[in-house]
C-alpha cells in the first residue's frame, strides 16, 4: 500500500512528524514502520509535550540508587542491603471505556514495572477520580474500577494498603485511575532494562500474544469522545494468576545470573521493549516475529494457538498483558527457558542482539520493518515540543472571590452534618473493604489508622510509609501553589505516621497539551512540584504523564498526583491518627489563619466554584514537619492527624472514630466559626498528648500551636454546645457512600454475583 500523509494522520501522527520520519529514514516508511513510529512517538510513550519540563524536576540526590528515568521505576536505598522500588502510572482512558479491565490491567502493568527490576511488590495504592456519585455512569465506573483493582490485587497476592478518591463533575466523562506499586529488592539482585552483547539471545516470556490492546499507546494519547467506545480493542485484558507465575519466574531467573537485561511489555508492546532496551544499550536487535508465542495461528511460535495469523504490525503493537522481554547470556538460553517452563509459561528465543543499532523485524524470513532503535525513543529521534502557554481566563473569577461576602450560616452543626457525608470526605469503607490489605506473607500492612499506610519489612525492624495525594481543586485555583501543596501533604502524611520522606513518583493528569491554558497549568504545576521536592529533599524518581483527559465541556482539573515513600527505621516508632484516652489534651500545631479558599464547605454548601487556593507557605510547612518529627521521635504526642479536606472538624472527628472517643474544643475567637471549623488552610496538624506531657509539648513544639480542648468519652462539645455523640457522627460518616449506591452497583462491584 502507498504510505501518505493521510496514512500518518490516521495513525495520529502529524504532517510535520511524518516528514521528520522520512528525513530520519532517508525514505518513506512502510506501514509496519509507520505503526512503530505512531506508537513510540505518541505522547504516552515519548512524553514529547512534557519532557522539557520534566527535566527541570529534581532527579538526583537523597537516597537514590539510579537516576530518574533510567529504569522502569525509582530505586532508593533503605539500608540493611535493601532498596525500595516504586512507581505510579495512569490507566485513565481504558478505565473510562471498560472500567474493570482498565483498572485491573493498570494494576498489573505497574506491578510489572516493579518486578522487572528484580523487586518483589509488597504494597499497592491508588488515586481515583470520578464524577458526581449520584449519577448512574459514575456508579458504573466506580463499581468496575474498584472491582478491577480488588480482583487483580487480591488474586496477584499484593495488598492494597492505601489511596485516595475524589468526586467532581469535571471527571464525569474522563475518570482518573492512577495505580502505584511499591517493592523491595536486595542489593545485587536488581536487573536493568538494557540490551547488551552482540549475539546474545532475545527471549520472549509470559502470556501468549493476542490482538487485545493493539494501539493502546496512541489511544491513550487522544481525547475521550462519544465514539471512543468503538476503540474498545485498545483496552487490554489481564490475568492476575498468570502475572503471579510471571513474577515468581522472573525473580527466580534473575537469581540464575543468566539475565543481561529485562523489560516488561507495557504500552506499545514488543516495539517499545525492543526499542528502549536497544537504545539504552546502544545496540540493535534482529527479531523474528513469527517466533513470538501467540494465541492466534502463527504456527512457528511455541505456544501458538488457532485462528487467523497475526500480521507483523499487530505483533509489534499488541499490548497483551503479563509479558516480558529478556536478553540472556549466549549459551544459557535453555537454562532461562527451563525456569519459565517450570512455571508453565510460554518462552521462546525470538531474536538476538546486533551491533548495528537497527531494529530489524522479520516474518517467515521476510523483512517487515527496519528502524534505528534510537530514532524511536525520547532522547534519540522522537520530537520534543514546548507548547504555547496562556494564563487561563477563569483565574479572573478566582481573583474576584471575596470571602467577606460569604454569609456565615446560623446552624453550623447542620452544615457539618452535610460536610461529613460528602463522598470525597466520608468513609471509603465500601471501597477498601473490597481490597485485601493483608494478603501475602512477605510483608504486611499494620492496618493501624494513620495518615499514610505503614508496611512492615520482614526480617528487619524497618517499615515503609506510603501515600498518594493531590487536591486538584487547589491546583486548578493556583497550579504552582496547588502542586506544592500536593507534595507537602504527601510529606506531611508520612511525617504524621512516623516516617521520613524519601522520594516522589508522580502521575501528571492534565487536559490537551495543545490548549495553551492547559499547558500553562502543566508548566506551573511542574514548577511548584519541583520547588517543594527540593525543599523536602524528595527527588522525583519517575512517574507518568497523562494528557488528553478531557470532557465535552473542557479539561479535567489539573491533577498532579503525588506518590511518596518514607522510611521508618524502627516500625515501633510509627504514629497513628486516633485519640487514645479520655482526658488527653488536644493541640493544633501550625498557624490558624482565617481562610475558606477552595474548601469543600465553600464548594458544596455555598456553591462557590471559584475561590483562591488555601493558605500555604512552604517554609512554614517545612518547619512544621521538622517539629512534628521531633515530637514523635521523643514520644511526646499520642496521635497526629493533618488538617485537610473538610477542615479542623473532620480532622477531629476522624481522630475520634477508631476508639469512639469524642472531644470538647473551643475554636479560636479571632476567627469566623465557619472558617475555624471548615477552612482548609494548610500546614496544620491536630495532635493529642497525655495531660502530664502537655507542658513538654509546649516547650518542644518549635512552631505556633494552640491548645483547643480535650478528648472526651464520646461527647462532641464545640464552643460549649453539645453536638451529640461520636457514635452518631461515625454512623453518618461510615454509611454515606453506601447510601448513594444502588443495589445494581453493589452487585456489579462484586463481579455480578
Amino acid at each position: 500500500m502507498e504510505i501518505t500523509v493521510k496514512t500518518a494522520e490516521q495513525l495520529r501522527l502529524t504532517k510535520e512528524e511524518f516528514e521528520l520520519i522520512k528525513q530520519k529514514l532517508g525514505r518513506t516508511p512502510n506501514f509496519n514502520e509507520l505503526c512503530a513510529f505512531s506508537a513510540m512517538w505518541s505522547e504516552h510513550c515519548s512524553y514529547k509535550n512534557s519532557i522539557k519540563w520534566l527535566k527541570t524536576l529534581p532527579r538526583e540526590g537523597g537516597r537514590m540508587l539510579v537516576a530518574a528515568g533510567e529504569e522502569n521505576a525509582g530505586l532508593m536505598d533503605i539500608g540493611d542491603g535493601l532498596g525500595v522500588v516504586f512507581k505510579i502510572e495512569s490507566h485513565n482512558h481504558p478505565s473510562a471505556l471498560e472500567p474493570f479491565q482498565g483498572a485491573a490491567t493498570g494494576m498489573g502493568g505497574i506491578h510489572r514495572d516493579i518486578f522487572t527490576m528484580g523487586a518483589r511488590p509488597i504494597a499497592a495504592l491508588n488515586s481515583l477520580r470520578f464524577g458526581k456519585l449520584n449519577e448512574a455512569r459514575t456508579q458504573h465506573l466506580l463499581a468496575g474500577v474498584v472491582h478491577g483493582i480488588g480482583h487483580y490485587g487480591n488474586c496477584f497476592g499484593v495488598p492494597t494498603v492505601g489511596g485516595e478518591i475524589y468526586f467532581d463533575p469535571c471527571y464525569h466523562t474522563n475518570p482518573l485511575v492512577n495505580a502505584m506499586s511499591v517493592g523491595i529488592v536486595k542489593a545485587g539482585e536488581t536487573v536493568s532494562a538494557t540490551a547488551e552483547g552482540t549475539g546474545n539471545p532475545v527471549i520472549f516470556v509470559g502470556s501468549a500474544t493476542g490482538k487485545d490492546g493493539i494501539g493502546g499507546a496512541s489511544f491513550a494519547s487522544a481525547d475521550i469522545t462519544s465514539e471512543s467506545v468503538q476503540e474498545l480493542p485498545a483496552v487490554q485484558v489481564g490475568d492476575p494468576f498468570q502475572e503471579k507465575k510471571l513474577l515468581e519466574a522472573c525473580l527466580e531467573v534473575i537469581r540464575t545470573g543468566a539475565v543481561v537485561g529485562m523489560q516488561d511489555m507495557g504500552a506499545a508492546g514488543i516495539i517499545c521493549s525492543t526499542a528502549e532496551m536497544s537504545a539504552k544499550g546502544g545496540v540493535g536487535m534482529r527479531i523474528d516475529l513469527d517466533k513470538v508465542p501467540t494465541r492466534m495461528g502463527n504456527s512457528t511460535a511455541s505456544g501458538g494457538g488457532r485462528g487467523e495469523a497475526m500480521k507483523a504490525w499487530e505483533l509489534l503493537l499488541s499490548e497483551s498483558q503479563e509479558r516480558m522481554l529478556l536478553v540472556a547470556q549466549k549459551g544459557r538460553e535453555e537454562e532461562v527457558i527451563a525456569v519459565f517452563e517450570k512455571w508453565d509459561l510460554p518462552a521462546a528465543v525470538i531474536g538476538e542482539v546486533t551491533d548495528n543499532g537497527l531494529l530489524d523485524f522479520y516474518m517467515n524470513g521476510q523483512m517487515e520493518a527496519s528502524v534505528p532503535a534510537d530514532e524511536l525513543v525520547l532522547g534519540g529521534g522522537a520530537p520534543q515540543y514546548d507548547r504555547e502557554t496562556r494564563v487561563p481566563a477563569y483565574l479572573e473569577k478566582i481573583k474576584a472571590f471575596d470571602a467577606a461576602a460569604v454569609k456565615e450560616p446560623e446552624d453550623l452543626k447542620a452544615v457539618a452534618e452535610q460536610i461529613v457525608a460528602l463522598p470525597s470526605i466520608a468513609s471509603k469503607r465500601w471501597i477498601y473493604n473490597q481490597y485485601d490489605s493483608m494478603v501475602g506473607t512477605v510483608n504486611t500492612s499494620t492496618n493501624a489508622p494513620s495518615d499514610a499506610a505503614v508496611v512492615t519489612i520482614k526480617g528487619t525492624k524497618k517499615g515503609l510509609g506510603v501515600t498518594t495525594d493531590c487536591n486538584s481543586r487547589y491546583v486548578y485555583a493556583d497550579p504552582y501553589k496547588g502542586a506544592m501543596i500536593a507534595v507537602s501533604e504527601a510529606a506531611r502524611n508520612l511525617v504524621c505516621s512516623g516516617a521520613q520522606p524519601l522520594g516522589v513518583t508522580n502521575c501528571l493528569n492534565f487536559g490537551n497539551p495543545y490548549d495553551p491554558e492547559v499547558y500553562w497549568q502543566f508548566v506551573n504545576a511542574i514548577k511548584g512540584m519541583g520547588d517543594a521536592c527540593r525543599k523536602f529533599d524528595t527527588p522525583v524518581t519517575g512517574g507518568n504523564v497523562s494528557f488528553y483527559n478531557q470532557n465535552p465541556d473542557g479539561p479535567v482539573n489539573p491533577t498532579p498526583t503525588i506518590g511518596m515513600v518514607g522510611l521508618l527505621e524502627d516500625i515501633n516508632n510509627k504514629m497513628t491518627l486516633d485519640f487514645k484516652n479520655e482526658g488527653a489534651v488536644i493541640y493544633v500545631l501550625g498557624k490558624q489563619p482565617e481562610d475558606l479558599g477552595c474548601s469543600e464547605y465553600l464548594y458544596h454548601i455555598h456553591g462557590i466554584t471559584h475561590s483562591a487556593a488555601p493558605y500555604f507557605e512552604l517554609e512554614e510547612e517545612f518547619a512544621l514537619q521538622q517539629s512534628l518529627a521531633e515530637l514523635i521521635s521523643n514520644r511526646v504526642i499520642s496521635s497526629a492527624h493533618d488538617v485537610s479536606e473538610g477542615g479542623l472538624l473532620v480532622t477531629l472527628l476522624e481522630s475520634g472514630f477508631n476508639r469512639d472517643l469524642g472531644f470538647a474544643i473551643t475554636t479560636n475567637a479571632s476567627l469566623r466559626k465557619d472558617a475555624a471549623l471548615f477552612g482548609e488552610a494548610q500546614s496544620r496538624v491536630v495532635v493529642s498528648v497525655a495531660a502530664e506531657k502537655a507542658a513538654e509539648l509546649e516547650q518542644q513544639a518549635g512552631v505556633p500551636f494552640e491548645k483547643i480542648g480535650t478528648v472526651t468519652s464520646g461527647a462532641i462539645i464545640i464552643n460549649g454546645e453539645n453536638w451529640g455523640s461520636i457514635a452518631d457522627w461515625k454512623l453518618s460518616y461510615d454509611t454515606a457512600i453506601e447510601q448513594y449506591l444502588s443495589r445494581e452497583t453493589a452487585v456489579e462491584a462484586m463481579g455480578g454475583l
